[in-house]
Protein backbone atom coordinates (compact mmCIF):
# COMPACT_ATOMS: atom_id res chain seq x y z
CA UNK A 1 0.00 0.00 0.00
CA UNK A 2 1.25 3.36 -1.21
CA UNK A 3 2.02 6.25 1.40
CA UNK A 4 -1.11 9.07 1.07
CA UNK A 5 1.44 11.90 1.64
CA UNK A 6 3.03 10.59 -1.81
CA UNK A 7 0.67 11.98 -3.67
CA UNK A 8 1.98 15.52 -2.02
CA UNK A 9 5.07 15.08 -3.43
CA UNK A 10 8.15 16.62 -1.35
CA UNK A 11 5.66 17.52 1.14
CA UNK A 12 5.02 13.97 2.25
CA UNK A 13 7.76 13.63 3.97
CA UNK A 14 7.50 17.02 5.79
CA UNK A 15 3.18 15.92 6.94
CA UNK A 16 4.50 12.10 8.23
CA UNK A 17 7.28 13.38 10.19
CA UNK A 18 4.80 15.95 11.79
CA UNK A 19 2.31 13.53 12.38
CA UNK A 20 5.06 11.78 14.80
CA UNK A 21 6.09 15.04 16.06
CA UNK A 22 2.37 15.28 17.39
CA UNK A 23 1.89 11.76 18.59
CA UNK A 24 4.87 12.06 20.14
CA UNK A 25 3.77 14.90 22.07
CA UNK A 26 0.23 13.05 23.18
CA UNK A 27 2.15 9.77 24.08
CA UNK A 28 4.42 11.92 26.49
CA UNK A 29 1.22 14.15 27.49
CA UNK A 30 -0.07 10.57 28.56
CA UNK A 31 1.98 9.53 30.49
CA UNK A 32 2.95 13.02 32.71
CA UNK A 33 1.72 12.96 35.95
CA UNK A 34 0.09 15.96 37.73
CA UNK A 35 -0.71 16.65 41.10
CA UNK A 36 -4.47 19.05 41.67
CA UNK A 37 -5.09 20.25 45.04
CA UNK A 38 -7.79 21.58 46.66
CA UNK A 39 -8.67 23.41 50.10
CA UNK A 40 -5.12 24.43 50.66
CA UNK A 41 -3.88 21.20 49.97
CA UNK A 42 -6.58 19.39 52.08
CA UNK A 43 -6.83 17.53 49.33
CA UNK A 44 -4.55 16.25 46.57
CA UNK A 45 -5.56 14.57 43.26
CA UNK A 46 -2.78 12.88 41.24
CA UNK A 47 -3.52 12.97 37.62
CA UNK A 48 -2.48 11.57 34.22
CA UNK A 49 -2.92 12.87 30.73
CA UNK A 50 -5.10 10.10 30.53
CA UNK A 51 -7.94 11.71 33.02
CA UNK A 52 -7.66 9.59 35.16
CA UNK A 53 -6.96 9.65 38.57
CA UNK A 54 -3.65 7.95 39.73
CA UNK A 55 -4.08 9.12 43.80
CA UNK A 56 -6.06 10.55 46.06
CA UNK A 57 -4.85 12.36 49.53
CA UNK A 58 -7.20 13.39 52.02
CA UNK A 59 -6.06 15.35 55.01
CA UNK A 60 -7.63 14.32 58.51
CA UNK A 61 -9.14 18.08 58.36
CA UNK A 62 -11.03 17.28 55.67
CA UNK A 63 -13.19 14.92 56.89
CA UNK A 64 -15.13 16.85 59.57
CA UNK A 65 -17.08 18.42 56.87
CA UNK A 66 -18.62 16.01 54.48
CA UNK A 67 -19.85 18.31 51.73
CA UNK A 68 -16.77 20.68 52.11
CA UNK A 69 -15.00 16.84 51.57
CA UNK A 70 -16.85 15.99 48.39
CA UNK A 71 -16.61 19.85 46.98
CA UNK A 72 -12.72 19.82 47.36
CA UNK A 73 -12.22 16.14 45.84
CA UNK A 74 -14.20 17.09 42.60
CA UNK A 75 -11.84 20.61 42.53
CA UNK A 76 -8.66 18.51 43.03
CA UNK A 77 -9.03 16.45 40.47
CA UNK A 78 -10.60 19.00 38.23
CA UNK A 79 -7.48 20.85 38.77
CA UNK A 80 -5.10 17.97 37.76
CA UNK A 81 -7.08 17.38 34.37
CA UNK A 82 -6.90 21.40 33.67
CA UNK A 83 -3.03 21.05 34.40
CA UNK A 84 -2.98 18.01 31.85
CA UNK A 85 -5.07 19.11 29.25
CA UNK A 86 -2.72 22.64 29.36
CA UNK A 87 -0.27 20.17 29.17
CA UNK A 88 -1.01 18.86 25.92
CA UNK A 89 -2.18 21.80 24.29
CA UNK A 90 1.57 23.41 25.59
CA UNK A 91 3.19 21.08 23.91
CA UNK A 92 1.35 20.78 20.45
CA UNK A 93 1.59 24.74 20.53
CA UNK A 94 5.04 24.23 19.87
CA UNK A 95 5.09 21.73 17.36
CA UNK A 96 2.27 23.80 15.52
CA UNK A 97 3.77 27.58 16.16
CA UNK A 98 3.48 29.47 13.12
CA UNK A 99 1.64 27.18 10.80
CA UNK A 100 -1.93 28.15 9.71
CA UNK A 101 -4.42 24.89 11.51
CA UNK A 102 -7.21 25.82 12.51
CA UNK A 103 -8.42 25.89 16.34
CA UNK A 104 -9.75 22.46 17.37
CA UNK A 105 -8.15 20.77 14.56
CA UNK A 106 -5.89 19.22 16.81
CA UNK A 107 -7.98 18.15 20.07
CA UNK A 108 -6.62 21.22 22.01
Amino acid sequence: MSNPFDALGGMGGLLAGFQQQIQNAQQQAQEAEFEGKAGGGLVTAVCNGKMEVLSLSISDEAYEDKEMLEDLVIAAVNDGFRQAQANLSAQLSKITEGLPIPPGLLGM
